[in-house]
């Protein structure tokens, strides 16, 4: 019934490249205000200028992403969650 902003690390860093590549519906890029699903990379995104230390403080990390859910249908959301992280275990 409504959108919603989720957080989360994934065990390494060099498997950011692999999710934010093989996502679908949910498209990698920051939020513009719209309806979509979204995920973005803040280290390069929203926080590329902040400084090392702050962005540490913040919590913004190397191997963090941000999701902000839109009005898509939840199964399809995951399923394209699911593809994107393949059978990877260390997601």
């Amino acid at each position: 019934g409504f959108g919603s902003t989720l957080s989360f690390r994934v065990k390494d860093k060099s498997l950011i490249p692999k999710i934010l590549e093989n996502v679908k519906i949910i498209k990698f890029a920051e939020s513009l205000g719209g309806v979509e699903s979204l995920i973005t990379y803040p280290m390069i995104q929203t926080h590329g200028d902040v400084p090392a230390e702050i962005r540490a403080k913040l919590g913004i990390t190397d191997n963090f992403l941000r999701l902000s859910v839109g009005i898509e249908n939840i199964d399809d959301l995951l399923a394209d969650l699911r593809q994107a992280f393949g059978d990877n275990d260390e997601i």
